[in-house]
């Protein structure tokens, strides 16, 4: 059965992190769902992130109470549902007084710590930074600061893993499918549909549409039948990767003298991550690449802080990604609201909902947020329930966490326990069926360099939607960046071979 022969109760528009966590909490409730995005499911903002689940303690300063509140009480949840996928990280803030005063931050901590209902992160303290401790890296004349605990993850395999977990409940995802126009008609929408790869077009009926399209929720808006206001204000944010500027596992975050943060996170073990921007675009072209002016503006900020300063040539990647946030009329980018906005048009019982903002650590709790607002439109089998149910890989206890990966070198005592490592941080529990019976490095296939092996690559295009190189190497894995230029188009070739073979 094709999805044109299927009448959806739901079309999503929009494969990132909101759009994942809907069709995933939609699908396990018995609605029949349709997911489509017109590139890779996270190919844009959901895998451009600072790959943090946070509460946002800087949103404390514009009083977002309710976002901070349930920001932390997602955290939570986020680290029970994929444990090797979000790990608990220490931040480290070197205090400047001129910045900010002493009293500002602790009652900040304060009530960082006692908000959400904090069970298992730590909670903060001031620190003395010395040496190679928790001041590694700093400027040696900065004395004291703060610790808290938030957690890292990889973005965008939080979306795949989301996704698998949909399709396992039921839902129909079509990947490189653009929306090229909806209209409402006898109680339904219709949708024609574009094979971004091939040109195909198909048409499929649903009775809700929701437009999850992030940066591109007004084209969505313009290209269906709808008096949603297109109030979308595009905030570009940047990142760089440098070699690694600290040794220990904390991160740090600094104040900036705009009243911004800038963290610097470790990031794949031999580098470190620092972002990130803000900066009002008017178009998604401006927001292809990081800008010259941006890479100064992170580097500066850190070197106030770091005893060997970076330059612009120790940058060995940059990406960039855009929020769709909800146009409050904020003058400063860095004060428009992250929470999301929900707005529902319905006519004559036809309903389609536009998603505005939101913020990665709170997708799950955004998702039953939307399917309450879809409540009159859409019948439900059970309630909420993805606050229960592991995501793919993830069903174990996170205290086990160390235990699960011994388990898993004992299994495969002859591959590097590095690999091991990484590729359980991939997948979790589900990493022995792609390694299988799998003995040596010969029995895992070709080795593309960087960790990437073929017998994962083959996975990753036949259960995760690979379709193009970059899928793999930025994305469903972070090998590229261990990869030489030549190793990168090497992969590239195999994979376009692979690919022709199996069509």
């Amino acid at each position: 059965m094709t999805v044109q022969d299927t009448e959806f109760d739901l079309l999503i528009v929009g494969g990132g992190i909101n759009g994942a966590g809907i069709a995933r909490d939609a699908a396990g409730r018995g609605v029949k769902t349709a997911l489509i995005d017109q590139g890779d499911f996270g190919g844009a903002t959901s895998s451009a992130s600072t790959k943090l689940i946070h509460g946002g303690l800087r949103y404390l300063e514009y009083y977002s109470f309710r976002l901070v509140r349930e920001s932390l009480r997602e955290r939570e949840v986020v680290l029970r549902l994929a444990p090797y996928l979000v790990a608990p990280l220490r931040f480290v803030m070197p205090h400047v007084n001129s910045l900010r005063p002493a009293w500002m931050i602790r009652i900040g901590l304060w009530l960082y710590d006692t908000m959400g209902g904090r069970r298992i992160l730590p909670g903060s303290e001031g620190v003395r930074l010395k040496g190679k401790g928790f001041g590694a890296g700093l400027k040696p004349e900065l004395a004291r600061g703060f610790s808290y605990f938030d957690a890292r993850v990889d973005d965008a395999r939080l979306v795949i893993v989301n996704l698998k977990s949909a399709e396992q409940h039921g839902a129909h995802l079509l990947p490189r499918t653009r929306l090229m126009a909806a209209w409402r008609e006898h109680g339904h929408w219709h949708a024609r549909l574009e094979n971004a790869l091939t040109g195909e077009q198909s048409e499929i009926t649903a009775r809700v549409l929701l437009n999850a399209a992030g940066p591109w929720v007004k084209d969505v808006i313009e290209r269906s039948e709808t008096e949603v206001a297109a109030r979308a204000r595009l905030v570009k944010g940047s990142h760089i990767v440098v070699p690694r500027v600290h040794q220990g596992e904390h991160a740090y975050i600094l104040q900036n003298t705009d009243k911004r943060v800038i963290f610097i996170i470790p990031y794949q073990e031999s580098w470190s991550l620092i972002g990130t921007t803000d900066i009002v675009i008017e178009t998604m072209s401006q927001a292809e690449t990081i800008s010259e002016e941006e890479t100064r503006y992170l580097l500066a900020a850190v070197n106030r802080y770091l005893v060997k300063p970076l330059g612009e040539c120790d940058v060995v990647w940059s990406f960039s990604g855009v929020r769709a946030l909800y146009d409050d009329g904020k003058g400063d980018p860095a004060a428009i609201t992250r929470d999301y906005t929900l707005v529902v048009d319905d006519r004559d019982g036809v309903a389609q909902l536009a998603l505005f903002g939101g913020k990665l650590t709170t997708y799950r709790k955004l998702a039953e947020t939307v399917l309450d607002k879809l409540s009159p439109w859409l019948d439900y089998r059970r309630a909420a329930w993805t606050d229960g149910e592991a995501l793919p890989g993830g069903d174990f206890d996170p205290a086990r966490l160390d235990a699960e990966v011994e388990r898993l070198y004992t299994r495969y005592p002859e591959l590097p326990r590095g690999l091991l490592k990484d590729m359980f941080h991939r997948h979790g529990l589900a990493v022995a069926a792609i390694l299988g019976d799998a003995r040596t490095l010969d029995d895992l296939g070709r080795d593309f360099g960087g960790g990437l092996f073929q017998c994962e690559a083959g996975y990753f295009i036949r259960s995760e939607w690979a379709m193009a190189a970059d899928d793999i190497l930025w994305r469903r894995s972070k090998t590229g960046l261990r990869m030489s230029a030549a190793q990168r188009q090497d992969f590239a070739i195999w994979f376009a071979d692979s690919r022709a073979t199996h069509q």
